[in-house]
C-alpha cells in the first residue's frame, strides 16, 4: 500500500532537492523517500550510544600495525612530526 503525501518545502530546501535530484539523476520523490528511511531508520533517542550506530564497524578494519593498541600515542606523536 502507498500513501501520498504532499509536503510545503522553504525554497532554500526545494532547490537543495532539486540539485540534489540533478546530481543524482533520480526523481525528487525517490530522493525525499531515501532520506526518509535513513532518518526514520536512525536509532535515536535517549540511550542510545553512537557506538551502537557504528556497531557493525568496530573491528572490522585492519590497520597493518599490529600493535597499534599498545603504541598509539607513539605513532600519533610521531605522525604529527612528519607533518600527516
Amino acid at each position: 500500500m502507498r500513501v501520498q503525501v504532499t509536503v510545503r518545502l522553504p525554497e532554500d530546501l526545494s532547490e537543495a532537492l532539486q540539485a540534489a535530484s540533478r546530481r543524482m539523476q533520480r526523481k525528487t520523490s525517490e530522493i525525499v523517500r531515501l532520506a526518509l528511511r535513513e532518518f526514520l531508520g536512525a536509532p535515536s533517542g535517549p540511550g542510545v550510544r553512537p557506538a551502537d550506530r557504528v556497531q557493525g564497524l568496530i573491528g572490522s578494519l585492519e590497520s597493518g600495525v599490529p600493535d597499534l593498541a599498545e603504541k598509539h600515542r607513539a605513532y600519533i606523536l610521531e605522525s604529527l612530526r612528519r607533518g600527516r
